[in-house]
């Protein structure tokens, strides 16, 4: 969680949302950033199984610990490198308490047994970072017993548009609409891809996974959430219920697509 710094409420920019951990991002998205966090473990809590299961987490991020406290086995796959790309002391980054860690490649899940856990979980957006994306849902369906279901995050088509337009690339923009895989330069050098809601059900559809719904992150948007907390920092928890309970949501909004599928 970030503090909670003095009251703004400028429209955040594209620049602004570009850091998901937030750290980037200065006053303008703190509140933003706890909001969101807030949401997605809330999600998280919704989505993962009522009994204790084996759970696969290839998200680098907060949801092994979670998952763990819930009283999971979890595997965490861990890169041997930090996202900067340095190795990290050991070779590998620590494991979270709870969680049993396997240093191996996240977008090749070939270390583990067809059809030996119960759950994945690919936050973080995770899948937008490989670019291969179908070999790596494919993967995921293999290592999924019948039955069994992932959650996923992605970089939305909405995010990845606004990326190009912002840095004038209009030629990129203007073949958005008839691509079938959109991939983002991002300012740092990296490159991530983006996902219509359309061509998300696609990936999951062809990887034999049966789409169970799709969702924006956050249905409200960062002004929003920026004036309100602003306002009263104690909405927190009020703004998380009403995130949780949209009916309904426009899948276009949102810069992350939320993603929940089951293996047929």
């Amino acid at each position: 969680m970030h503090p909670v710094p003095s009251a703004r409420t400028s429209e955040p920019t594209i620049a602004s949302l570009r850091d998901i951990s937030g750290e980037g991002a200065g006053d303008a998205l703190a509140r933003y950033w706890t909001f969101y966090w807030a949401v997605a473990a809330a999600q998280l809590t919704r989505w993962l199984p009522r009994r204790p299961s084996r759970v696969l987490d290839i998200s680098g991020g907060r949801s092994a610990a979670q998952a763990a406290e819930a009283r999971h086995t979890v595997l965490e796959v861990l890169d041997p490198t930090r996202g900067d790309g340095r190795p990290a002391a050991d070779g590998a980054p620590p494991a979270k308490c709870g969680t049993i860690p396997i240093i191996g490649d996240t977008g090749s899940l070939t270390f583990l047994a067809g059809g030996s856990v119960d759950a994945v979980i690919a936050e973080n957006r995770v899948l937008s970072r490989h670019l291969a994306t179908e070999g790596t849902v494919a993967e995921i369906a293999r290592v999924l017993r019948p039955g069994g279901r992932v959650l996923l995050c992605v970089d939305s088509l909405t995010l990845g548009m606004a990326l190009l337009a912002e840095r004038n690339y209009w030629a990129h923009l203007s073949d958005v609409p008839s691509a079938e895989v959109v991939l983002i330069p991002w300012p740092d050098g990296s490159i991530t891809r983006s996902f219509s809601p359309h061509q998300l059900r696609e990936l999951l559809g062809d990887a034999g996974l049966e789409v169970e719904w799709i969702r924006p992150r956050t249905v409200l948007s960062p002004s929003t959430v920026e004036h309100v907390l602003a306002e009263s920092p104690r909405a927190l928890p009020r703004l998380v219920r009403t995130e949780l309970n949209a009916t309904e949501p426009d899948e276009s909004l949102g810069i992350h697509l939320l993603a929940s599928a089951r293996r047929k």
